[in-house]
C-alpha cells in the first residue's frame, strides 16, 4: 500500500512525463480528433491515471506510455505519407446530402439517424434538406455542408462589385512600446501613429496599453487610464498628420502594385507630398 507522499510524487511524475509527450504527439490530438486518436488519447491518459495510483513501477508506467506514443507517432506519419494509410486509420468522408437528396445507404454507413444528421444541419444553421447542396460526415464527426447557390448569401462578387482587399489587423504599440517591425509593415511612421494616438487622449506612447492599426488605416487606442479626458487637438497637427497618412498610404501604394507606370507615379507623388511636408511643418505646430 502506497503512502499519501508516494502517490503525490508519483502523480507529479505521471503529469509531467504526459505533459512532455503531448508536446511530442503535437496539436494534431485536438485539432483533428479522429476515432482513432480519440481512443490513444483516452487509453494514455488512463495508463498516466493507473500509474498514480497503483502500484507498479515507475519505469514500466513510463515504458508504456513511450511505447503507446511511439505507436500513435508511427500512425500519424503513415497517415502523412501513405492516402491508403489515411483511409486504413481514419476512413473517409461519407456524402450524405446532394442536390437536397439524403443518401440514405451511405446515412446508414456513417451509423447516423435523420434526427442526428438535421441537428448537425440546423447547426450549420440549415433548417431544409433542399437548401442543402452537399453535406460530408468528416473523419472527425463534423458536418460540412455547402448550400444552394439560391439560398446562399450574396456576396460582393455575386453583385459585381469592387471591394478593397483587406489585410490583417496589426497591432503597433503595447505596454506603452511601439513595435517598431510591425509598424513599418502597415507603412506609417511613428511621427504619424503619436498624432493618430494623441487624437484619442494619450499624451505620449507610454499612454497607451495597445494600439492596433487596420489596413484602412484607422488606429484603435486602448489606453492605461481609460477615463483620461480626450483634450480638443488643433487644427493645425491634425492637418499635418492627415498629410502624413496620405503621404503613408501612396508609399504603401507604391509598394503593393505591379504596374512599373503606377509604382513611379505613386513613388513621385509621396516624394512631392514629403517636401510639402517638410516645408509647412514649422507653421502646422
Amino acid at each position: 500500500m502506497k503512502t499519501t507522499g508516494e502517490i503525490v510524487i508519483q502523480s507529479i511524475t505521471a503529469f509531467v512525463v504526459l505533459f512532455i509527450l503531448a508536446r511530442i504527439m503535437g496539436k494534431r490530438q485536438v485539432a483533428q480528433l479522429t476515432f482513432f486518436d480519440y481512443i490513444v488519447g483516452i487509453t494514455i491518459g488512463n495508463i498516466a491515471a493507473t500509474w498514480s495510483l497503483d502500484d507498479a513501477t515507475n519505469l514500466h508506467a513510463i515504458v508504456t506510455l513511450l511505447l503507446w506514443t511511439a505507436l500513435s507517432l508511427i500512425v500519424a506519419w503513415i497517415q502523412r505519407k501513405s492516402f491508403r494509410g489515411r483511409h486504413l486509420f481514419d476512413g473517409k468522408p461519407e456524402l450524405l446530402v446532394e442536390n437536397g437528396h439524403v443518401l440514405e445507404r451511405n446515412l446508414r454507413k456513417a451509423n447516423l439517424t435523420v434526427e442526428e444528421l438535421m441537428t448537425m444541419l440546423r447547426q450549420k444553421d440549415v433548417f431544409k434538406l433542399s437548401d442543402v447542396e452537399t453535406a460530408v460526415f468528416e473523419n472527425n464527426g463534423t458536418l460540412s455542408v455547402m448550400k444552394k447557390k439560391a439560398v446562399s448569401p450574396a456576396t460582393p462578387q455575386d453583385l459585381h462589385l469592387s471591394v478593397l482587399e483587406e489585410k490583417a489587423p496589426r497591432i503597433v504599440i503595447v505596454n506603452g512600446h511601439v513595435l517598431g517591425k510591425s509598424l513599418a509593415a502597415t507603412g506609417y511612421t511613428e511621427e504619424w501613429l503619436l498624432e493618430e494616438v494623441r487624437k484619442q487622449g494619450a499624451a505620449s506612447f507610454t499612454d497607451v496599453f495597445v494600439a492596433q492599426i487596420d489596413s484602412e488605416g484607422s488606429v484603435y487606442v486602448d489606453l492605461f487610464a481609460d477615463t483620461l479626458h480626450t483634450p480638443a487637438i488643433p487644427e493645425k497637427p491634425l492637418l499635418r498628420a492627415k498629410l502624413k497618412g496620405l503621404q503613408a498610404d501612396l508609399e504603401t501604394f507604391a509598394l503593393e502594385t505591379h504596374n512599373p507606370e503606377a509604382k513611379e507615379s505613386y513613388r513621385q507623388m509621396a516624394q512631392r507630398l514629403s517636401e510639402v511636408i517638410r516645408r509647412v511643418s514649422p507653421y502646422l505646430q
